[in-house]
């Protein structure tokens, strides 16, 4: 990614870069998408339908990396022809170690909000990303801590939020992040869905020195 102005070499913006490649998100998140266009990357979704299983004796960044890893596998064919795709998964691990997807209906969504409430929990993202030949999975993990939240507005954020597509049945940008979230140890849009600075870092890796 060098390029010359004056004269002089220069670095190449990783996203000048990605500007000449076709990406792919495959997610059907809202809310990555937003990530990633806010990190100035232009890209298309593509969404396959994938088995989101693990072993129970699984460690949890290595079931949101093994998920993201078999998501990435569906494009192997887009991969080869030169497509940068980019999957990712996020699970919720609550405080007595369970780990939580996305809730079955509103009254699940419930208990797992009651599960988090006045505790800190620990929120896992993987991101698996491939470009022709190159495969990178990576994971981070970032520490919540929630204030006792009482039901009234456990049912308020159910009932106007409908959290239901959402790992551990909430999202910190949401209303319940403004009231209920007390502090976070580690990247904030990590919790959200795509951990930014940490994906801008190894795609750097990748694409630094490529034509």
């Amino acid at each position: 990614m060098v390029g010359v102005v004056g004269g002089k070499e220069r670095m190449m913006l990783l996203q000048e870069r990605l500007r000449t490649i076709p990406i792919i998100l495959g997610s059907k998140s809202p809310r990555r998408s937003a990530l990633l266009q806010a990190m100035e990357i232009d890209f298309d979704v593509i969404v396959r339908e994938t088995q989101e299983t693990f072993e129970s004796g699984d460690s949890p960044d290595s079931i949101v990396q093994a998920i993201a890893k078999e998501k990435l596998n569906q494009f192997n064919e887009e991969c080869a022809n030169g497509h940068l795709v980019i999957c990712a998964d996020t699970i919720v691990v609550a405080p007595n170690g369970e780990i939580l997807g996305k809730p079955n209906d509103a009254a699940n969504a419930a208990e797992m909000i009651q599960s988090l409430s006045r505790k800190c929990h620990k929120v896992y993202t993987g991101v698996a990303f491939g470009y022709r030949n190159i495969r990178v999975s990576f994971s981070e993990c970032t520490k919540v801590w929630l204030a006792l939240l009482d039901a009234e507005e456990i049912a308020f954020y159910v009932e106007r939020y409908h959290p239901i597509d959402k790992a551990g049945a909430y999202g910190i940008q949401e209303w319940i992040g403004k009231i209920g979230v007390e502090k976070i140890e580690g990247s904030y849009e990590n919790v959200i869905g795509l951990p930014t600075a940490r994906l801008q870092k190894e795609l750097k890796e990748v694409f630094r020195y490529k034509n």
